[in-house]
C-alpha cells in the first residue's frame, strides 16, 4: 500500500481596513479565488481597525492610508506600538514617495498603488504563505 502525503495550506486570517465598499468587495472576491483565505473582518475607520486588529490577530491586514476620520498610518503606528506582528500590506491611490516612506518606517511591509498593483496582494499572500 502506497501513501501519498498531501501537502495542505496554512490558513491565513486577513483583515481589510478600506473606506470603500467596491474595494473592500474587490478584495475579497480577489482573496476568495486565492483558496485557504479567511477574512476575520474589515473596517473603513481607525478607531474599529484598531481594536479589531488587536482582538483578532490577523496574519494579514491590508491597510488603506486615508479612512474615513483618520490615517491608516496611524493605524499603522498604533498596532506596531501594541507588538502586533500581523504582514501589513499598504494598498492606497496615494503612491508617492512620502507615504511609501512614512509607511515603512511606520512598519508596513508591502506597498501598492491600487491603480497599478491591485493584483500583486495574491503574489504577496502567496509568498506570506510559504514563508509561514
Amino acid at each position: 500500500m502506497k501513501t501519498t502525503l498531501i501537502a495542505t495550506q496554512k490558513l491565513l486570517n486577513v483583515f481589510i481596513v478600506d473606506d470603500s465598499q467596491i474595494v473592500r468587495d474587490r478584495l475579497t472576491s480577489l482573496l476568495n479565488e486565492v483558496g485557504s483565505i479567511n477574512i476575520v473582518g474589515y473596517a473603513d475607520n481607525p478607531l474599529s481597525a484598531t481594536e479589531s486588529i488587536v482582538a483578532l490577530q490577523p496574519d494579514i491586514i491590508i491597510l488603506d492610508i486615508f479612512l474615513l476620520g483618520g490615517s491608516g498610518i496611524h493605524v499603522l503606528k498604533n498596532i506596531r506600538s501594541l507588538n502586533i506582528t500581523s504582514k501589513v500590506i499598504v494598498l492606497t491611490n496615494y503612491a508617492q514617495e512620502q507615504y511609501r516612506k512614512k509607511c515603512f518606517e511606520e512598519g508596513a511591509d508591502f506597498f501598492f498603488d491600487k491603480s497599478i498593483e491591485f493584483d500583486r496582494i495574491v503574489d504577496v499572500i502567496q509568498k506570506i504563505r510559504v514563508a509561514a
